[in-house]
């Protein structure tokens, strides 16, 4: 069945592309915060275990709406690890480190992911798709809030 939503077939491809790409950093991001909430020691447990835990349900929440989005535009989305670690821009955590480094590697992470957003809206051309701007909009609030509160941790 065709799409008819107001944009072409490579137009919406185009866009769906960049979105692969949110959401394998997105759920790289959701995994490494979910790790750390449950891995996390020290002084500050209880005010990072919450913040993490914060974090990790609201990346839950975007996975699924940055999913959605590319299968709004008549793509598949990406499902798997494989294609996850093909896509993503953030490095995947495979040891237990101290909190500080915790936050430290979330703060990048969250940077990261702000600078995707920025690059998308900047280099697709998204005049025509208020849906798929006002999504990658949102996210970069979300994590150039989120990049705040951890960097705040550390000063």
């Amino acid at each position: 069945m065709s799409i008819n939503i107001g944009l072409e077939k490579n137009h919406r491809t185009d866009i769906a592309k960049g979105l692969k790409k949110l959401l394998a950093n997105s759920y790289t991001l959701y995994l490494k915060t979910h790790n750390y909430h449950w891995n996390v020691t020290g002084p500050m447990f209880l005010t990072l275990h919450n913040l993490f835990e914060e974090q990790y349900t609201d990346l839950a929440t975007a996975v699924d709406e940055i999913a959605e989005r590319i299968r709004a535009l008549g793509e598949f989305a990406p499902g798997s690890y494989k294609a996850y670690s093909e896509l993503t821009d953030i490095e995947e955590e495979t040891d237990i480190p101290s909190a500080e480094q915790m936050i430290q590697n979330l703060l990048i992470s969250n940077e990261v992911l702000v600078r995707h957003a920025r690059e998308l809206l900047a280099n697709n051309n998204l005049d025509h798709d208020d849906a798929t701007a006002d999504l990658i909009t949102q996210r970069m609030q979300i994590h150039e809030k989120s990049a705040w509160m951890l960097r705040s941790l550390l000063a």
